[in-house]
């Protein structure tokens, strides 16, 4: 495994640990660490092209979104946005490396996930209702062709765009029902994990 491979992962996992364990300060440190070493580990792709130079835009969009929720008043709204775009450049991704096909139990399923989640927490959602909303439906679609792609061709790329993907939708909904719906001790470290991994999995498909 090559030294990128290596720093990407003892970066993360100290970040990991810092949010399982509370450790503010080395969170802070680590996460836009652990995401600036993934951005050169794309970069490094053996060939980029236009599906690769999606994922760096998408990653460089959530380095944004952590900064803004890691500011002293956090800029939740903006942050959401930032959230909204990565997701968006990396389902414009996926979709640039797919033919289009229909296997109807991944999006009913996805709806299903979806509506449950925003049932649950829509009540403390106050103005922040249809941004929300908004994120939540892009993670469904992300999930939804990156699935797509996993069903048509069952490769080892596909399986790591798609296992990415939904880990990303797990850390989103967590995250969410976390901060509007009910806390547990566990949240930080689970959406730190599914947040880490995910990317770097989506990362990783470059190399396949």
């Amino acid at each position: 495994m090559s030294w990128p491979f290596l720093a990407v992962f003892f970066s993360g996992w100290l970040f990991v640990d810092a949010s399982y364990r509370g450790l503010r300060w080395q969170r802070w440190v680590f996460k836009p660490v652990t995401l600036l070493l993934m951005l050169l580990l794309a970069w490094q792709a053996p060939v980029l092209g236009a599906t690769g130079y999606l994922i760096v835009l998408g990653l460089l969009a959530t380095l944004v979104g952590d900064a803004l929720l890691l500011l002293p008043r956090e800029r939740v709204l903006y942050a959401i946005g930032a959230f909204f775009l990565s997701h968006l450049l990396y389902t414009l991704s996926f979709a640039s490396q797919m033919t289009f096909s229909l296997f109807w139990p991944l999006p009913l399923a996805l709806l299903i996930i979806g509506a449950a989640l925003l049932a649950t927490i829509w009540s403390r959602l106050e103005e922040m209702r249809w941004p929300i909303a908004t994120l939540v439906a892009m993670a469904l679609l992300m999930v939804w062709l990156a699935g797509e792609q996993y069903f048509l061709r069952s490769t080892d790329l596909s399986f790591s765009l798609l296992a990415g993907a939904s880990l990303l939708l797990l850390a989103n909904i967590v995250w969410l029902l976390n901060r509007y719906r009910f806390t547990f001790h566990a949240a930080d470290g689970i959406v730190a994990f599914c947040y880490f991994v995910g990317h770097f999995l989506i990362v990783r498909s470059l190399y396949l």
